[in-house]
Order: C-alpha cells, then sequence, then structure tokens
C-alpha cells in the first residue's frame, strides 16, 4: 500500500454545545486541532436542504492515525474546515492493518 500525500492543513472542528437559559441549549464550532491531510473527491449528487437545494460532494480525507479517544482522532459527527470550506465526517476508520493512517469519510455541502 502506498503512503498517502498528506498536503493539506485541514482544521479538526467539534461541536460544543451549552445551555441557553430556556430549557435548551446552542452550538458553537471549536476548533481541536490542525491535522495534514491528503483529500480525494467522490462522485457529487444533489440533495434537498432544508430551504434550498445543496450540492453534495463526498470525499476521503486520509490523516495520520490516533488512538481512539484522542482528541486529536476525528469521529462522526467532527467536521474538518479548510478556509470557507467545511467537510462534515460521516464515518472513520482504519486504513492499514497498523492503524499508521485513518481514512474519514467525508461530505462537502455547497449552496446551489
Amino acid at each position: 500500500m502506498n503512503a498517502p500525500h498528506l498536503n493539506r492543513a485541514l482544521e479538526l472542528e467539534g461541536v460544543v454545545r451549552t445551555p441557553d437559559g430556556a430549557g435548551g441549549f446552542t452550538e458553537a464550532w471549536t476548533v481541536l486541532g490542525t491535522l495534514w491531510a491528503e483529500v480525494l473527491p467522490g462522485s457529487g449528487s444533489d440533495t434537498l436542504g432544508e430551504e434550498r437545494m445543496l450540492s453534495a460532494v463526498p470525499y476521503r480525507v486520509t490523516v495520520r492515525g490516533a488512538q481512539v479517544g484522542a482528541t486529536s482522532r476525528p469521529k462522526a459527527g467532527q467536521r474538518f474546515r479548510e478556509g470557507t470550506r467545511l467537510f462534515l465526517i460521516q464515518a472513520v476508520t482504519e486504513r492499514d492493518p497498523g492503524g499508521r493512517f485513518l481514512t474519514c469519510f467525508a461530505r462537502e455541502e455547497v449552496p446551489k
């Protein structure tokens, strides 16, 4: 297996929920760290968002491996940020038997 070409710096973000004082909560994204990644696109499709059509493009994002539970290990529900681009992480798996690299299956949604 060839080693991935980790040539893009992506910020890993996690959502933080804080009480709003009225029984609900607000959500805000916070940066957990910067990871070097290889980003490979898949094929695109259109999906219906809450108020408009979205163009959804799947990606495979490969990063260095990290122990389960480490804040540097991406997980589903988090996202990567590259400038104004957002990649929502849907699933994460080890790329190789030794766990040296992780493959994150992500989706970038672009408003039409």
